[in-house]
């Protein structure tokens, strides 16, 4: 790995586009490393991963509106959409839109967290739909998928956005242009350029997950993806963009991030080394924010610890500045603490999380979430008795660069009306690739089976779990075998009309 050193230079100085950010991220979507075979069976996991978690949100609002907004634009040689005919084709970045959309839905995807925040299986949809329109192999498909991860990955290392309130997705558009890229052997000019086109267009704010939080927090990567698609077919026909968008005097860092005085270090691959920061990623076990999966360990923990739920007075949850900040109580959102708030605001909610938890010793990507279960009085009960705080010693180990020492845990401390203190501590969710159960290929199928039963039948679910763990086999034109198909019966529509 070589660690790139990121700063702002003025445009009087002219800096050799070879020396910017953006062009040695080019330059490693351009080379010919070979695919590491570890990498190639993660690719595996998480393409399952994503199938578990869209089939399972197919009915959900946001994904019925962006799917009726897909199909308006078919296309005869195109990309599948989850849940339709596999001979219907559409739009690819259409088909991404509403697939990407369909991912995230539930929250429930795989993760990276460092400097930033990530949600890198974000970069298969708009990848595969390309792969699929074009035509290309399953060894392409692999080859795109590896590269975005690895550019997301090192980018979320290296860049902070959410300090500056930016939201996530801007280190996803780049992502994506160099999976596309790296899968269509693209040229590392073309590539270039569409990385600086991806990243001026994917810029937006962190209020899409602040507050009372909408259905925009699951568009808001399909959109990023079909941003960079677009952003691909434009330099492909000779387009420029501006540039350079990291150093520039009127950058993205010189104007959005830590301004004209900043200093970042990205580290890379060198070219033609093996990719394989798809392996420090990690997916979920439940459906919640990541740094909500070992707390709802811990809560099962002490579900058996406590004879009565009842007698508790108040309960101290010691955490990381990202936990504390961003779903606890310092991130100072009234909404986190309210019974009617929406389910996505619930999920960004430890509080909410961790009484639920705590009560049920469980946790559903469904019924965790319903209203009658957020009214429950004992829940709210527990739930308003919640404070998390900032550790000094957690936000360490939150940042700490050895992926086998990063801990996203936390310390929990329940204090009963008796004045007893019972307490669990973990430093990571158990499923973690470094937790007491990482998740291994058969508990990547077992989700996708829990999550898809009753929704698709038992020989297409064999299908594609057979089709998948073949992937290196898939030939030219053939990865619409990919896609999943339920009875036409079972998709909702949104009747409410719009322009499309």
């Amino acid at each position: 790995m070589i660690n790139h050193k990121v700063k702002v230079y003025p445009s009087k100085r002219k800096l050799n586009k070879k020396k910017q950010l953006a062009w040695k991220i080019a330059e490693i979507a351009n080379d010919n490393a070979k695919l590491n075979k570890d990498s190639v069976e993660m690719v595996i996991n998480r393409i399952i991963d994503n199938a578990s978690v869209a089939i399972a949100s197919l009915n959900r609002k946001p994904v019925v509106s962006s799917r009726e907004m897909a199909k308006a634009h078919k296309r005869k040689n195109g990309a599948t959409i989850f849940g339709i005919n596999s001979k219907i084709k559409f739009d690819c970045e259409w088909a991404a839109w509403t697939n990407g959309t369909a991912v995230r839905e539930l929250d429930f995807h795989d993760t990276f967290l460092a400097a930033d925040y990530s949600h890198p299986g974000d970069n298969i949809p708009p990848i595969l739909a390309v792969a699929q329109q074009l035509k290309r192999t399953g060894l392409d498909l692999l080859r795109g998928i590896i590269t975005a991860y690895e550019v997301q990955v090192n980018l979320v290392k290296g860049i902070c956005l959410h300090k500056h309130k930016v939201d996530h997705i801007a280190h996803l558009g780049p992502s994506v242009v160099a999976g596309i890229g790296s899968m269509l052997k693209l040229n590392t000019e073309t590539i270039y350029q569409g990385i600086q086109q991806a990243l001026h267009v994917t810029v937006s704010t962190r209020q899409s997950r602040k507050g009372e939080i909408s259905s925009w927090k699951a568009y808001a990567p399909a959109h990023a993806g079909k941003l960079a698609i677009e952003a691909v077919d434009r330099v492909m026909r000779g387009e420029g963009a501006p540039s350079p968008i990291y150093e520039g005097e009127d950058s993205v860092i010189a104007r959005i991030l830590d301004g004209k005085n900043a200093k970042y270090n990205v580290p890379l691959p060198k070219k033609n080394e093996q990719k394989k920061a798809i392996l420090e990623t990690y997916t979920k076990e439940y459906s919640a924010e990541y740094q909500a999966q070992a707390l709802i360990d811990i809560a099962k923990k002490l579900n058996k610890k406590i004879p009565n739920l009842n007698n508790i007075k108040k309960i101290d949850i010691y955490t990381s500045h990202h936990t504390h900040y961003v779903i606890g109580t310092g991130a100072n959102d009234p909404q986190k603490m309210d019974p009617k708030a929406s389910r996505e605001t619930l999920d960004h909610s430890i509080m909410y999380i961790f009484a639920v938890a705590l009560e049920d010793a469980d946790w559903h990507h469904v019924k965790s979430y319903t209203k009658a279960r957020a009214n429950r009085k004992s829940t709210i009960k527990i739930w308003r008795s919640i404070k998390t705080h900032e550790d000094k010693k957690w936000t360490k180990k939150y940042h700490d660069p050895n992926p086998k020492k990063k801990s996203f845990g936390a310390r929990v401390v329940v204090t009963m009306k008796n004045g007893k203190k019972i307490s669990e501590m973990l430093e990571r969710a158990d499923a973690h690739p470094y937790g007491s159960k990482p998740f291994k290929r058969n508990d990547y199928i077992k989700k996708f089976k829990t999550l898809t039963d009753n929704i698709i039948s038992r020989k297409e679910s064999i299908r594609f779990i057979n089709i998948v763990q073949n992937l290196k086999k898939i030939k030219k034109g053939q990865l619409t075998k990919l896609n999943i198909v339920v009875d036409k019966k079972y998709l909702k529509k949104n009747n409410k009309l719009g322009i499309f």
